[in-house]
């Protein structure tokens, strides 16, 4: 089993920054690919980012391009998403997730369950 905590989020105006953080425990993470999905309240939960496992490859989502940067410390058993120049849109729950066997051909990005572990999810929150 892992257990994922999410950091980081809170309050922020629109063009500024936030740094998200999951630490992860249970188990090493580094046999994981990583990602983190958000929601938005009324709003399907949406795929944001994801690192493979052995640092190789990062995918994201079209909206977040450019702006957001996901990372992966194995070491520290942690994985962070960078999120700068936030917009309004960008509000929502976001949720680390952990998974062994991922779909990355979707265009639209890994299928929600295709990642086994989950996180609570930390309010992200960009006034315009």
């Amino acid at each position: 089993q892992v257990q994922l905590v999410e950091s980081g989020g809170g309050l922020v105006q629109a063009g500024g920054s936030l740094r998200l953080s999951c630490a992860a425990s249970g188990r090493t993470i580094s046999t994981y690919a990583m990602g983190w999905f958000r929601q938005a309240p009324g709003k399907e939960r949406e795929f944001v980012a994801a690192i493979t496992w052995n640092y190789d490859n990062t995918y994201y989502a079209d909206s977040v391009k450019g702006r957001f940067t996901i990372s992966r410390d194995n070491a520290k058993n942690t994985v962070y998403l960078q999120m700068n120049s936030l917009k309004p849109e960008d509000t929502a729950v976001y949720y680390c997730v952990a998974g062994r066997y991922i779909n990355f051909q979707s265009r639209r990005g890994p299928p929600s369950s295709d990642f086994d572990y989950w996180g609570q999810g930390t309010q992200v929150t960009v006034s315009s």
